[in-house]
């Protein structure tokens, strides 16, 4: 028996083809996701290194260490982001590859496959994306940093300026990515420990409301988190209002509180679904679509976080940027300088590009977990064709569903981003006084400053990528004839 456990313990023909996983639903934009990170990150650090080859050729700021230093911090600061993203998403993505073998790993199981070795199989395959992906973006991002100095060099005539494009710095994104990547595999595996022999009885099974309301222990980690991050959160913009450093106890209080609502989406998001599903109408398939987004809350949350993280940085960023421009602009007596206001707006707009970089990662998730939606749950739209919906309503069920959740994703990620904007300005403007010729010292109040474009770019973006995003799922929805599907 442990010979036969062993030659069928892998969901793949091992022998003719090792790689055959690799063609799966879910797995290219894995290693898309991937590449994206480790690109970003090679490029990033490509370009510090070469603004600091710029500044040290310069006479008069070649010493600064602060410039360095800030330098240095945004890199990290947006690698990491553009990292964590890429985690959750990955493990989000073999969340549902899971769900979708689920009778697969329990046909295993029944024979005499050990779960843990069922795991040990998914967190392989994550570890075989990341390595790939990270290898892809870490040629892709070298040959366009490459790409960059060479045009910078040749536009500015910066012939005096050395900097070596390859070097070993560019290893650490992608070893970081690919270690991540597998960390997120074996993270979003965690379901085949429970799952029976019983269920090779059955299809790909997702959580029902009651599983998820059992699951204490995740939800109380969830919790616990989002408490000690809003702590930190509150104490950063306290701490800001004597020092700038307080927005660093701010940032960490902001990555634990969002890992917290992460990890505890089925918590947060259906209450969101159920008030964004009841704006659709009363239509068959609107209802349909509402209670599709509602009846399995973890897979509809997985789809909708992904929205929520890209919204909510980018978000995040532009309230922050403009919130220091109003104070910036009310300690300058009303109006700022043309050269300081040209300077804030291009850094706003190059940080507005680097983080819409994460908002992209996020959109990958969304469209790849839509797609393997539709695709492990062809029986049930196959019987809604048996039943007599035609194609066309059939496609528009999974739209609206899309809709429901992206709509959803985005009022989440709107008021998250404007709340994290704000604490970010608050933390690091806090203590500088709107009056310099002030005695006494006043902590300094930022109100949150919400800018007009940025927002409606986001919703702009959200709703084409709605529909970029059901482009494939509902053509795969009517595919597939009603008694093929019915028959699996």
């Amino acid at each position: 028996m442990t010979a036969v456990t062993a030659d069928i313990r892998m969901p793949r023909p091992a022998a003719s083809v090792p790689l055959a996983w690799l063609r799966e639903r879910g797995m290219g934009a894995s290693v898309l996701v991937s590449a994206l990170s480790s690109a970003f990150g090679v490029v990033l650090i490509s370009a510090t290194g070469f603004i600091a080859a710029m500044l040290s050729a310069d006479p008069y700021i070649g010493d600064s260490g602060t410039l360095a230093m800030v330098l240095g911090f945004l890199t990290v600061l947006l690698v990491g982001v553009a990292v964590y993203v890429a985690a959750i998403v990955t493990a989000n993505t073999f969340s549902t590859v899971v769900a979708g073998r689920t009778r697969q790993i329990a046909l295993l199981r029944l024979i005499g496959a050990s779960a843990r070795s069922q795991r040990g199989e998914v967190a392989r395959q994550g570890l075989g994306v990341g390595v790939i992906g990270a290898f892809l973006g870490l040629v892709v991002g070298t040959a366009l940093a490459a790409a960059g100095v060479a045009v910078l060099t040749a536009v500015l005539g910066l012939d005096g300026v050395e900097y070596a494009v390859v070097h070993p710095a560019l290893l650490i994104p992608a070893t970081v990515v690919a270690l991540t990547t597998w960390a997120a595999a074996w993270a979003g595996s965690r379901r085949v420990l429970a799952v029976t022999p019983l269920q090779a009885l059955g299809g790909s099974v997702e959580a029902s409301h009651e599983v998820i309301a059992r699951r204490s222990g995740r939800n109380v980690v969830a919790i616990v988190l989002f408490v000690i991050g809003g702590g930190l959160l509150a104490l950063g913009i306290l701490a800001g209002l004597y020092t700038p450093l307080g927005v660093i106890i701010a940032f960490v209080g902001g990555i634990l509180s969002f890992t917290g609502l992460a990890l505890g989406a089925t918590l947060v998001m259906p209450p969101v679904l159920r008030l964004v599903g009841r704006a659709f109408g009363s239509s068959a398939t609107a209802r349909l679509a509402a209670e599709n987004a509602m009846r399995y809350p973890e897979r509809s949350s997985r789809m909708a976080i992904g929205v929520v993280m890209g919204v909510t940085l980018v978000t995040m960023f532009a309230v922050a940027l403009e919130s220091v421009k109003a104070v910036l602009t009310r300690t300058a007596g009303g109006e700022l300088p043309p050269e300081m206001a040209l300077t804030i707006d291009s850094f706003a707009a190059i940080m507005m590009g680097l983080v819409a970089v994460s908002a992209v990662i996020a959109a990958v998730g969304l469209v790849n977990l839509l797609t393997l939606g539709v695709v492990q749950r062809r029986r049930e739209l196959g019987l809604l064709r048996a039943l007599g919906l035609s194609n066309d309503q059939v496609r528009r069920v999974v739209l609206l569903e899309a809709a429901h959740i992206t709509v959803a994703a985005l009022a989440t990620g709107l008021v998250l981003g404007i709340a994290y904007g704000w604490a970010g300005a608050q933390s690091l403007l806090g203590s500088i006084p709107l009056d310099p010729s002030a005695t006494s010292f006043t902590p300094t109040f930022v109100w949150p400053a919400v800018p007009l474009w940025p927002v409606v770019a986001v919703v702009v973006a959200t709703a084409v990528l709605t529909l970029v995003a059901a482009v494939v799922p509902t053509r795969l929805a009517t595919r597939v004839a009603p008694v093929e599907a019915l028959a699996e």
